[in-house]
């Protein structure tokens, strides 16, 4: 390369300044190689990647990626460098290999950037125009916001994209001098440097001393023929004149751990600045496409977002797009820009194609503007054990991961659903929830399972830490079970892990779970602890029969912790409890109710049948914890109505406190529970609670009013409606005072069998469903 060129020293290497990620840097940077053909290309990024820097040729590799870096014996503590297809440094460094030139990574090691506490995850998203951590106390400057300022613009990103984005297109000046933005925004750095020193990113010191160090070794190599692309807040300090021993000072004495690194495929989304990424920018789709799209930026942008909105049934025509892009040349030109930015295509975009609404809108930023594209890596790059397994059992069920949020509906009926769930399963167990469970919107029989699948880019991350427990999916999670079930500390945990080994087919780990299940049992004597594990053991019960699992240990347990229930739970009710006791334990007495009736031991339900008589009809169980006995009792028809009500009068008599009476009623008829149809129904009952609240004393009322408020208004509009109804019309007018034989308004007085019978064929279709 000629002396005194632009963006060099007269004697020293081609120095480019770039941001990490802009269209317009990555031009620029292919422009400047080609004009000054380097015979070596040095990149910013962690030198251990340098043995993995041949894969980037590979077909198979496609950005956006990212190269991750690991501490060997802590894989949670990691670090990655995004590059896109629009990232100078990638553009660079495939610049190099398409001419079968050497190509280096300088930054700091990942072996000591990884040792520094709390350096992980992020240690090497730094901002590229100024990285690094910001010393305690200190303020970090962001170098693009001073030189907006300094321009005039308040903000940044239009700065950057009137200076450099929108450069190199098809005007005169684009190709005139392709080092002079280099050379111009060196100078700027420099400025900045001069004024402001590290600017709060004080770890960049050493950065930019084992830089220099490379940079030595390199000139000893290639002379001065070879370039060096990094964030262009570093260009000064890699100008400057300093000695290999004040370099070596800074570097020596560092901690040092060590590392193994790998590419992985990386996503927009986590480009994205709100995605936490500190070099990210805000629009990571936008600048994808100004970067493929050579001629004509705007109009294919525009024709992108019009059949994007008419994939969204939107009424979009091509008189649509015309407009909307006279409309962003024009705002373009009274803005005095180059060319349309992002902020003129958007706002055309609502004018024109959105009505002005900003709903759309969203979608669009969303979808085009940030984006979901997940990049690819290929097979050859190196991968844990057990990451390899997990890739196979991938294409082998064909569930490609991807970075948009999609649901996944699976009849586990089919031998190929019930793998994919027992793999998710098993992923969700070792802590790598590239799936979560959510509400099916069809059938919720239990051969139905509905997941929610998004791939993340820290997923690998998740991997390489589960290695640790084996080299297979299976492997991995048997053991990881097992350790679990030895480390638990509650008896929910046990019963909630064997719920999970069933769901995740983990035969191998049930023996060890059992165990621990087993003794946790024996040992725990708190009715709440044990009430709080059966329903898993119960829904495990029914799991292993639906999966084929066989779960036949797992049912004596249940019995053994279903009998402890129904002998302690009476004297724990009766123990003097306060309001949110007596809250959390009618939830557990839902919970038991609901667990017994999936088992099928002998006798069981007549036992729990018979605890239920008892808190109902004890006068010592709080109000909230007998309504709900009676209400479960009536439910099941072990409670005739004419008990129902006695019981009811008693709770409501004006013996009982108004607290205690609001209680029961919220237990009785709760608004989760279908309370309010009943009292639609059953006049009787509501005629005892109307009685009752009209004579609670003044006081009194305003006690218990946030309680009913909550009571009744968590019933539905039509049941509030219909109530209401049935109190206005009073005695004689709907309710049970209305005299011996009459029938409330609406309702005859008997069940009538005949339009009883014609409903039979329909419930039994729906309960067919529900089971399948």
């Amino acid at each position: 390369m000629s002396p005194g060129k632009a963006g060099q020293d007269a004697t020293g290497p081609l120095l480019l300044g770039v941001r990490h990620h802009g269209p317009g840097s990555a031009r620029a940077v292919r422009a400047a190689l080609d004009a000054a053909m380097p015979v070596a290309v040095l990149i910013e990024g962690p030198p251990e990647g340098d043995a993995l820097l041949p894969l980037a040729a590979d077909p198979g590799m496609r950005p956006p990626v990212a190269l991750l870096a690991h501490a060997a014996d802590d894989p949670g503590r990691a670090a990655f460098w995004p590059l896109a297809d629009f990232s100078p440094e990638w553009t660079a460094i495939r610049w190099a290999q398409e001419r079968d030139l050497p190509v280096r990574f300088i930054d700091l090691p990942a072996a000591h950037s990884l040792a520094v506490p709390d350096s992980g995850e992020d240690g090497g998203e730094d901002s590229g125009e100024g990285d690094g951590a910001p010393a305690p106390g200190s303020v970090r400057l962001d170098p693009l916001a001073v030189l907006a300022e300094t321009a005039g613009y308040e903000d940044p990103e239009r700065w950057w994209e009137d200076v450099v984005e929108h450069r190199g297109g098809s005007g005169p000046a684009a190709d005139a001098d392709p080092l002079a933005v280099f050379e111009a925004l060196g100078e700027a750095m420099g400025a900045l440097r001069e004024a402001y020193g590290a600017g709060g990113h004080h770890r960049d010191l050493v950065r930019e001393a084992h830089m220099r160090q490379r940079m030595r070794a390199a000139r000893r190599e290639f002379g001065d023929a070879y370039a060096v692309v990094c964030g262009a807040w570093h260009v000064p300090a890699l100008r400057a004149k300093t000695t290999a021993a004040a370099d070596k000072a800074l570097l020596t004495g560092l901690p040092k751990v060590k590392v193994e690194t790998t590419w992985v495929p990386w996503t927009h989304r986590r480009l994205a600045r709100a995605g936490g990424y500190g070099a990210g920018i805000t629009s990571p789709g936008w600048y994808a496409h100004l970067f493929a799209a050579r001629d004509r930026p705007v109009e294919r942008w525009l024709t992108k977002v019009a059949g994007l909105l008419r994939e969204e049934d939107r009424q979009v025509s091509p008189a649509h797009v015309i407009e909307a892009v006279r409309l962003a040349d024009t705002l373009a030109a009274m803005r005095g820009r180059p060319e349309p930015g992002l902020t003129e295509t958007l706002e055309a975009v609502r004018a024109v194609m959105c009505d002005g609404s900003d709903i759309p809108l969203a979608l669009i930023e969303d979808r085009l503007v940030v984006g979901d594209v997940l990049g690819e890596v290929p097979d050859a790059a190196p991968v844990v054990p057990l990451q390899r397994d997990l890739t196979r059992q991938q294409r082998t069920l064909r569930l490609k991961p991807e970075a948009q949020d999609r649901e996944l509906e699976l009849d586990l009926r089919k031998d190929t659903d019930a793998a994919k769930s027992l793999l998710l399963h098993r992923l969700r167990l070792l802590g790598i929830d590239w799936g979560v469970p959510t509400a099916s919107r069809g059938s919720t029989g239990t051969f139905r399972e509905t997941w929610r699948l998004c791939w993340e880019p820290e997923l690998a991350v998740r991997v390489a830490e589960a290695g640790i427990w084996g080299t297979t999916v299976v492997g991995a999670a048997t053991a990881r079970a097992e350790a679990d079930a030895a480390g638990a500390a509650e008896l929910g945990e046990v019963t909630a892990l064997a719920e999970r080994c069933l769901l995740a087919g983990l035969s191998g780990a049930l023996p060890a779970v059992l165990r621990a299940l087993a003794d946790r049992a024996a040992l725990d004597t708190d009715v709440a602890g044990l009430a709080k594990a059966l329903p898993a053991l119960a829904r495990s019960l029914r799991y292993g029969d639906v999966r084929g699992t066989d779960a036949a240990a797992l049912a004596t347990v249940a019995a053994g912790l279903a009998e402890r229930i129904c002998v302690a739970l009476p004297p724990a009710c009766a123990a003097g409890l306060d309001a949110e006791a007596a809250e959390q334990l009618r939830g557990h007495v839902d919970g038991v109710h609901g667990a017994i009736g999936l088992l099928d031991a002998e006798g069981l339900r007549e036992r729990w049948a018979a605890v239920l008589r008892t808190l109902a009809g004890r006068d010592t169980v709080p109000g909230l914890i007998r309504g709900r006995a009676a209400r479960l009792l009536l439910d099941d028809g072990r409670l005739p109505p004419e008990e129902t009500a006695r019981l009811m009068g008693l709770s409501l008599s004006p013996a009982c406190a108004p607290a205690d009476a609001a209680g029961w009623i919220e237990g009785f008829a709760g608004g989760a529970s279908g309370g309010g149809t009943l009292l639609v129904h059953d006049e009787r009952l509501l005629g005892l609670i109307d009685a009752w609240l009209v004579s609670v004393p003044e006081r009194a009322f305003v006690d218990v009013l946030p309680l009913l408020r909550r009571t009744f208004g968590g019933y539905e509009a039509g049941v509030r409606r219909t109530l209401g109804e049935l109190v206005r019309r009073g005695p004689g007018g709907g309710l049970a005072g209305a005299g011996a034989g009459a029938a409330p308004v609406g309702f005859g007085l008997e069940l009538d069998p005949v339009r009883a019978d014609a409903v039979v064929d329909l419930v039994h279709l729906l309960l067919a469903g529900a089971r399948g």
